[in-house]
């Protein structure tokens, strides 16, 4: 009589390990992807009044680092010369500035607005309690 091998089970434990590990990855990654939002520290003042961006207003941002942004996109000092070019002077600009960037980063913003004459634009600040 010939005996018929019996299958070992099918050992689902490793599977089990390898989606765990995946499902980490997946919601640690995630978490840095809905955060989305660019690290900048306000300068305080005690005069300034609250600015926030609304949705007709555009951003532009200076993190610490120095590096620009438009509308939360990272360009450069001459990507952002072309877009505020191609601004209507009517249209909302904040300016959020991280107030441990060189001042220079502040005058090459600055420069660029003055440059097509759009005065329409406020610094953002946070408020400082007294």
């Amino acid at each position: 009589m010939i005996e018929i091998p019996k299958k070992e089970p099918l050992n689902i434990v490793p599977f089990i390990d390898i989606m765990l590990v995946l499902l980490a990855m997946v919601l640690s990654i995630s978490t840095f992807i809905a955060k989305g939002e660019i690290k900048i520290s306000l300068p305080a003042s005690e005069a300034g009044a609250k600015v926030t961006a609304n949705d007709n207003s555009r951003l532009v941002q200076v993190d610490n680092a120095g590096v620009l942004y438009w509308d939360g996109k990272s360009v450069t000092a001459q990507e952002l010369d072309e877009a505020v070019k191609n601004l209507s002077r009517q249209e909302n600009v904040v300016l959020r500035i991280d107030k441990d960037s060189k001042f220079e980063h502040f005058i090459t913003v600055i420069d660029v607005f003055k440059k097509y004459r759009h005065e329409n634009f406020r610094i953002a600040t946070e408020h400082k309690a007294t």
